[in-house]
């Protein structure tokens, strides 16, 4: 099993069309799971707390929710795509997860913007004992270094921290590799696997 994080930031662009069909075809070959971003859903709350001034918390939570909201656009444009909940085994090859309020208990994760989709793919990669995770992003760093990653808000800041606990083969992929992905997922632990620091 394959767990492959879209990045929200893929939400207004042709690109999430061709990933979507991309990870559809090779997912006859190998289970994958696909994890949201937050996208604008995400943008919103950020926008909403600064407006309104309300916790780390609370902005936690509707974060979570923005991820979800990101999740079920993507399975309306794949109809081949069922949608998982935090403690489903995906009995198809093809899988969107929607977070849920279960996370919100997780005490590996921070209740705070430290903590992103990035970690929450991570997370759920060690719970499902995936394989690989790939990370897919709009950017262009060919590091593979965690540190540098973090320090570059490549990454959120508690993705360190989890990965040091639970490693597990994972790579940052350009929005614009879509081509690219079976090298991607044929290649484990190949030049392009992040690492600490």
């Amino acid at each position: 099993m394959i767990i492959v994080k879209v990045g929200g930031s893929l939400y207004n662009t042709p690109e999430l069309h061709h990933w979507l069909v991309a990870l559809a075809d090779y997912s006859s070959q190998q289970a994958i799971v696909l994890v949201p971003g937050g996208g604008p859903f995400a943008d919103q709350v950020r926008t909403a707390q600064k407006l309104h001034h309300f916790d780390d918390g609370t902005a936690h939570h509707m974060a979570i929710l923005a991820m979800k909201q990101f999740g079920l656009l993507i399975s309306a444009l794949m109809p081949s795509c069922q949608t998982v909940h935090t403690h489903d085994i995906p009995d198809k090859p093809f899988s969107v997860w929607l977070p849920d309020d279960e996370l919100l208990s997780e005490p590996s994760l921070l209740k705070n913007w430290d903590i992103s989709s990035d970690s929450i793919a991570l997370l759920l990669a060690t719970k499902l004992k995936a394989e690989q995770l790939l990370i897919i992003k709009r950017t262009s760093s060919h590091t593979r270094s965690i540190a540098e990653l973090t320090f570059n808000s490549i990454i959120d800041k508690g993705f360190a921290q989890l990965f040091e606990s639970s490693p597990i083969d994972t790579k940052i992929i350009n929005y614009q590799a879509y081509d690219k992905l079976p090298n991607y997922i044929e290649n484990p632990n190949n030049s392009l696997s992040l690492q600490l620091p």
